[in-house]
């Protein structure tokens, strides 16, 4: 789900993905999408499910992820992007919100290491000053 630019509709067709989007041209910030679903309610009618088609999600996810690059961070080479998205999107799945609180956090976050081993290149003789 993205807004109205025309790059990601064309991204989409190339990916063969599905697209919805918002016009924010025109003020529209959320979409609702009703599909009548092969499900049956009780009085055995066609159930209607409704997609909300929202770019919100996305924009709170990078206003977090800029806010903390510009603030605590100030600056990422491309090289390590990979693992600045990493770290967002562990805080993004694991927010209070969506009810994990401290100590679950940290017990993902301690699961999350087992067999990982963080390695730095050492360095040659000659270039360590006593």
């Amino acid at each position: 789900m993205t807004d109205e630019a025309h790059s990601y509709k064309a991204i989409a067709d190339i990916q063969e993905l599905s697209h919805d989007a918002v016009n924010h041209s025109k003020d529209q910030y959320v979409r609702y999408l009703n599909e009548i679903t092969d499900k049956k309610d009780g009085d055995g009618k066609p159930m209607v499910e409704t997609t909300v088609i929202t770019t919100n999600t996305i924009e709170s996810y990078f206003s977090v992820f800029k806010r903390g690059m510009l603030g605590t961070y100030q600056h990422c080479a491309e090289k390590h992007l990979h693992r600045y998205l990493a770290e967002f999107d562990f805080r993004h799945n694991n927010r209070t919100a969506l009810g994990v609180n401290d100590s679950a956090r940290a017990d993902k976050l301690a699961n999350g290491i087992v067999g990982k081993r963080l390695t730095y290149r050492r360095p040659n003789r000659k270039d360590v000053q006593a």
